[in-house]
């Protein structure tokens, strides 16, 4: 066991730097996970490298063959993640292993897609090839978290972001709140919507706020802008309705007005029409769609059903240093039902961070993070 573990040791900065690699598509490889790649030559020489940049372009350990070329046989292979054995946009990554003469892989994780899920390391160990497994797994479960989570429940991971003040408001009596956080919170926001598939809205936030809801172009194409809405009781004139600048996915439910649809329909926007017009119900639609990582950006009674329906895994909460004051001042959430202490939702791995004068906090959620 313990020349396993050196041997492991020895592997550490090389899987470091794959997951270093990996973390270069980071918002852009979805429905994929996220992964890196390394070779070495047989005496331990850095030949070649790559990562998987967006779906349908090569994995990458095909990318990180093609640097390496020849120099690839005999080598190793370090990957943050298993490689496929199965056809899928691409052909499989083991094939192209075993075909340039790799002796040795080196796996972070294994990809539980059914579709692998430890066949691709039991394909190379039938073909001879040495495999080690599990070097720095926990930093390559954490970097694909989005990913594992919707292939282990069929939603995405949810990231709940609110900006309040100090006494936990987010918008004075009248509404306003623009702007609570500062510039330096906003750009950071705008950095968090680049990493994430879709930002999600209700029609409350529509009306109050009119948001633009894009990464201000720190994304190509921007994610999709996604309002949730039972009655479609939207203003006539919006930015979201502008998909110049972005997509837009208007999902409501079966009793909208009809004249309503239609006249989203003549603006071209993407509609979906839910059963049970609910946070559960629209995450399955985003995970027919490929995504991910979700972004709720939205007022206090669709935060709070997407907590109730275990819809958010992650939470980040920007705390200015204002005073809003008043009673009847909007807070963040609206009311979960609960009536004791021992019903709360209690977050864990809290982490916290300065953006100018602001503060930024982060956590994960404990419980009500496996879907209902």
């Amino acid at each position: 066991m313990r020349a396993v573990a050196d041997a492991e040791q020895h592997w550490i900065p090389w899987m470091r730097r794959a997951l270093a690699l990996a973390a270069l598509a980071d918002g852009h490889a979805s429905p994929n996970p996220l992964v890196g790649a390394v070779v070495l030559d047989s005496s331990g020489a850095l030949v070649g490298e790559g990562f998987h940049a967006r779906a349908g372009n090569p994995h990458a350990e095909v990318g990180a063959l093609a640097q390496a070329a020849d120099a690839a046989r005999g080598g190793t292979i370090i990957v943050t993640l298993e490689p496929c054995c199965h056809h899928g946009r691409t052909p499989p990554c083991t094939d192209a292993l075993i075909k340039a003469g790799i002796a040795r892989v080196v796996v972070a994780l294994t990809d539980p897609d059914p579709r692998v899920a430890g066949g691709g390391l039991q394909r190379l160990r039938d073909a001879g090839v040495e495999v080690i497994a599990g070097v720095l797994e926990a930093e390559a479960a954490h970097q694909n978290r989005a990913f594992l989570h919707r292939v282990r429940t069929g939603r995405p991971w949810g990231l709940l972001k609110w900006a309040m003040s100090l006494d936990g408001r987010t918008a004075l009596p009248n509404g306003a709140s623009q702007w609570i956080s500062g510039p330096s919170a906003r750009t950071w926001v705008h950095r968090l919507r680049a990493q994430c598939d879709a930002v999600i809205v209700g029609g409350g936030t529509v009306r109050a706020d009119d948001p633009l809801l894009t990464s201000r172009g720190l994304r190509s194409p921007e994610p999709l802008r996604v309002l949730l809405s039972r009655s479609l009781d939207l203003p006539v004139q919006a930015q979201l309705w502008d998909q110049s600048v972005a997509p837009t996915l208007l999902v409501h439910g079966q009793d909208a007005p009809v004249e309503a649809q239609d006249r989203f329909d003549a603006l071209g926007l993407q509609r979906v029409v839910l059963q049970a017009c609910d946070p559960d119900s629209l995450l399955a639609v985003l995970a027919q769609r490929g995504c991910n990582r979700v972004l709720w950006e939205c007022g206090p009674g669709l935060a709070a059903a997407a907590l109730q329906q275990a819809c958010v895994q992650e939470l980040a909460a920007v705390v200015a240093p204002k005073l809003l004051g008043g009673e009847s001042a909007r807070t963040p959430l609206g009311l979960l039902g609960f009536q004791t202490m021992d019903e709360v939702v209690v977050l864990q791995g809290l982490r916290q961070q300065r953006l100018a004068d602001d503060l930024l906090l982060q956590a994960t959620l404990s419980r009500l993070s496996d879907p209902c």
